[in-house]
């Protein structure tokens, strides 16, 4: 059962996540929380802080209570996490890359029964929002489909003040306390010595440290899925992660966690589609949000709570402040209570998009935060790292940064003040000047008055002990295909590890939480014999599949929002090129024309008709469907262009519905499809013997799964 987040149960030995393996000299003492004690022995030298002082204790934050709230006396979290955030500038450290829009956020569902919160209170009322969107550990010039977690960060200028929900499109995290967070980033960052690999996570040094990290092994296997390769920022879910707190007008509390769930529904691409979009255009993402804002095709997003009470909170056989769990939908579900449109692009970028400042800390009224201890650094870490980057503590004068309702204080003075403040009083309390702003006991911030004591200890809680039985929930609930893209993704980053013991301690963990995972992983790296599991003093358990955590399992046929590429040629059909468009269209997507040349063809009507794309510039990685339409002398052209062969090759490999004439045979035969049979395959609809109508119901269905196997090596 897990722990009232309001109790503190008796401290339990300290743990620091460490995994025992060949070379280590020592005895390993296991705890607990099935993580590892350090090893008994003096290290090769000692870890002290900047000014010395030997730590004892480089895993866990200072707590009161092994789950009581962070203190600000930790010295070592506040130091670790300071040097951390002020190692880049003016970029930011982690979340460099991004991509941001203007909006409306409207309630839908009054929430006064569970919070005071002003813009959760009255149906059909609209604020303004900035949304970021962003991939984590690559730099600002790196690609967008790397394999990443992306971030989702949302600013609501409320009348009550901003309030930023800064979370990602996976609802768990890689670590339980902040204090591992700078240790986490530098091992998925580039190697301090040589600065490569950019953006990616295929290699020894993240691998390493997961291997020694078991309670990262839940997120392993959401990052390893196709939520890490999102088609584009429209179709990519939201989550806040962490537990927080609603407090009503009554001063009653409930948990939360916040979601956000697309209209257009969670979609992703496949890998080797995402590598050569990263070539065709690595700006794809970015692309693909402003090209849809700017045309009137406004994403928009479901804002949704899960919450429970305390006694929902005790009930559930994991904890609550442990931001490696989630809670599946089908336990609490999802209400949906306010709706999110982006409809505006930034003016100019780098006064938008990379000024604006999104801290944790940042609530209002009727929001409060839990004893979570990666929440809790997250609170000081914000901003001390927005005020390294901006330089200021003004940096919330900046227009993208100012709350839209008044604000008023008597801070003064600093780096970059673009106001002129009046008058003699810049100090409260104070008898002189009538119109100083002053506190409010009625309608200020009040802070939700839990209960908390405990010893101060550096522990976790035996209710943060359990690492593999969500892991093995997130696994078992995918669809088949699903599961095969973890098994392919785990071998392909583990092939990036130059050392065999990084491997084989990686998949010491995978066998805790799936052995046939493990097994097809491990025929993936051409290892053969038993796997060794390790540590687990408490085994994945058994939970029920939830569906919701699958992005197949879940999706609604439909073509709303996506591309259909069209291949063509001189002398192609006007006709049926136009009843394409106007299919493609009426679909809620959009038809692009690649060609031989960028001005187009001469249709065998006599028109020009301009193309969107040149084919070597137009590849079908950039589409969600494809249709060739050469004419018979064109297609045999076609066949002699390289990029042409290689835009079909590559749609049947990605799974793509792909709509032909007859005039495209070469295109086949020479990219060695030959064998292709459309009386097997849903995904080949032949022209004329198929009408377009055919074309546009196989395409809304999705990708063709059942073609996988002939087109790649399942493990």
């Amino acid at each position: 059962m897990a722990k009232s987040p309001n109790k503190t149960p008796a401290a339990k030995s300290p743990v620091n996540g460490g995994q025992d393996r060949a070379g280590v000299v020592g005895e390993t003492l296991v705890a607990p929380g099935g993580e590892l004690h350090q090893q008994a022995g003096e290290p090769a030298s000692q870890l002290t802080t900047n000014q010395g002082v030997p730590i004892s204790d480089n895993q866990n934050s200072l707590k009161a209570g092994a789950r009581g709230p962070v203190l600000l006396q930790d010295f070592i979290l506040r130091e670790k996490i300071m040097h951390f955030d002020h190692e880049r500038i003016p970029e930011r450290v982690v979340h460099a890359r991004g991509s941001a829009a203007h909006g409306v956020f409207e309630c839908l569902d009054s929430c006064a029964d569970v919070t005071s919160a002003d813009f959760l209170q009255r149906p059909g009322e609209r604020i303004p929002v900035f949304t970021r969107f962003s991939t984590v550990a690559g730099n600002k010039g790196s690609m967008d489909l790397a394999r990443d977690v992306r971030g989702f960060a949302v600013k609501f200028y409320t009348q009550q003040g901003n309030f930023d929900l800064v979370g990602n499109n996976i609802p768990v995290f890689f670590i339980q306390d902040a204090i591992k967070f700078p240790d986490l980033i530098h091992a998925a960052k580039q190697d301090p010595d040589r600065e490569f690999p950019q953006a990616q996570t295929a290699h020894d040094t993240f691998w390493d440290y997961i291997s020694l990290t078991p309670e990262s092994m839940h997120m392993i296997m959401w990052i390893m899925s196709d939520r890490t390769i999102p088609r584009s920022y429209r179709m990519m879910e939201g989550f806040g992660v962490h537990t927080f707190r609603l407090v009503n007008a009554a001063g009653a509390s409930t948990f939360v966690k916040f979601h956000w769930r697309p209209k257009l529904n969670a979609q992703s691409v496949v890998w080797d589609e995402a590598v050569k979009i990263n070539g065709a255009d690595p700006d794809f993402h970015r692309r693909d949000l402003w090209e849809a804002i700017d045309t009137g095709d406004f994403p928009e997003w479901e804002f949704c709570l899960q919450t429970f009470t305390q006694d929902q909170a005790d009930a559930l056989p994991f904890d609550v402040l442990d931001a490696t769990k989630v809670i599946p939908e089908e336990v609490i579900p999802l209400r949906v209570v306010g709706r999110m449109v982006l409809d505006r692009n930034p003016d100019n970028f780098f006064a938008e998009t990379e000024q604006v400042a999104y801290c944790a800390s940042h609530v209002v009224p009727g929001i409060d935060f839990t004893n979570d201890p990666l929440l809790q650094g997250r609170l000081f870490s914000y901003q001390d790292t927005q005020l390294k980057r901006l330089g200021s503590p003004n940096f919330h004068q900046i227009p993208i940064n100012q709350p839209k309702c008044p604000f008023h204080n008597l801070q003064r003075d600093g780096h970059m003040q673009m106001g002129i403040p009046k008058g003699q009083v810049n100090y409260e309390p104070s008898s002189l000047g009538a119109d100083v702003a002053r506190e409010s006991q009625a309608t200020g911030y009040r802070t939700f008055p839990a209960l908390e004591t405990g010893e101060q200890l550096r522990v976790r809680p035996d209710a943060f002990a359990d690492h593999y039985t969500q892991a093995r929930m997130f696994f078992i609930s995918q669809t088949e295909p699903e599961r095969d893209h973890i098994v392919a993704a785990l071998i392909f980053e583990l092939s990036k590890c130059n050392l065999a013991a990084v491997r084989e301690a990686v998949l010491s963990r995978l066998v805790n939480i799936d052995e046939t995972l493990a097994a097809r992983v491990a025929a993936g790296l051409g290892l053969r014999g038993e796997i060794t599991p390790a540590p687990a003093p408490v085994p994945a358990g058994e939970m029920e599949p939830s569906p919701a955590l699958s992005i197949l399992a879940k999706s609604a046929p439909g073509l709303v929002g996506r591309k259909v590429g069209c291949l063509v040629t001189d002398g192609v059909d006007d006709a049926l090129l136009e009843e394409v468009r106007q299919a493609v269209t009426a679909a809620g997507a959009k038809l692009a024309i690649v060609a031989p040349t960028i001005t187009g063809v001469v249709t065998a009507g006599g028109a020009l008709l301009p193309a969107d794309f040149r084919v070597d510039g137009g590849p079908s990685v950039l589409f969600d469907a494809v249709v060739l339409m050469p004419s018979d002398e064109g297609g045999a052209a076609l066949a002699l262009e390289a990029t042409a062969v290689n835009f079909v090759r590559d749609a049947f490999g990605h799974l793509k519905v792909i709509g032909y004439l007859p005039s495209a045979a070469p295109l086949f035969v020479k990219g060695g499809l030959s064998d292709a049979n459309p009386d097997v395959d849903a995904g080949l609809i032949n022209f004329p013997k198929a009408a377009v109508a055919d074309f546009i119901a196989a395409a809304e269905s999705g990708r063709i799964w059942a073609r996988e196997p002939m087109v790649r090596k399942v493990f």
